[in-house]
């Protein structure tokens, strides 16, 4: 889809003619620096075309306002995470890999450029029924892809299976979140390592069904 290709932040020099998706990726860029920095309520459309360098009247023709601007921005980095998640989960069938694969890719994300993340999770417009169900839409997906290799490979029922998911991603995001804002004092790769063998050791003890 349109909104999956990375935004970029710098701005193109003023007069610079571009292609409808390069510009749509530019106006997101400044966009998601505007918003993470403001948030929703206190970012201004001005303030968007400014950033990205053009007229407001070439930011309304890429997006008829500011709540669609942010959906946009909403949709384009839940599809990054769910998309690395499943890069993590299908790159191999070794289980432990999967689980590291799992965790690092909410640590990637949450130490992606712009603080995209912070749109994800901690935005000031959850509230907004259009705007939390692209982000609910995420979760669900990422929930779905663990409780499928559980269920897969120990044979637990779906709720069960869905029950270990929600616990992974649950801690992924949760240990990713609290690692960047706390400093970080752990090197990246560490951190993941301890959080991946905290639930490697959970998920371990359920046998696998086939070889």
């Amino acid at each position: 889809m349109a909104d999956s290709a990375p935004p970029q932040t710098a701005s193109a020099p003023r007069g610079v003619r571009l292609s409808r998706d390069a510009r749509r990726a530019q106006l997101l860029g400044a966009a998601r620096d505007v918003f993470a920095a403001n948030g929703y309520h206190a970012a201004g459309m001005d303030d968007i075309a400014e950033k990205a360098g053009v007229s407001k009247p070439v930011l309304y023709q890429h997006f008829p306002g500011k709540l669609d601007l942010y959906q946009a921005l909403l949709r384009t980095y839940a599809d990054e995470l769910v998309g690395r998640l499943r890069d993590a989960i299908e790159r191999t069938h070794d289980n432990k890999l999967r689980v590291h694969g799992a965790v690092a890719a909410y640590f990637d994300f949450v130490a992606g450029e712009g603080q995209s993340f912070r749109l994800i999770f901690e935005s000031d417009l959850r509230s907004e029924p259009e705007a939390a169900a692209v982000v609910d839409r995420a979760l669900t997906e990422c929930i779905d892809l663990v409780a499928r290799v559980v269920s897969e490979d120990a044979g637990l029922d779906a709720p069960r299976a869905r029950l270990l998911a929600v616990g992974l991603i649950g801690i992924s995001q949760a240990t990713a979140q609290y690692w960047l804002d706390s400093g970080p004092d752990v090197p990246r790769e560490e951190a993941v390592a301890l959080m991946a063998g905290l639930a490697w050791k959970g998920l371990a003890g359920f046998p696998l069904i086939h070889d």
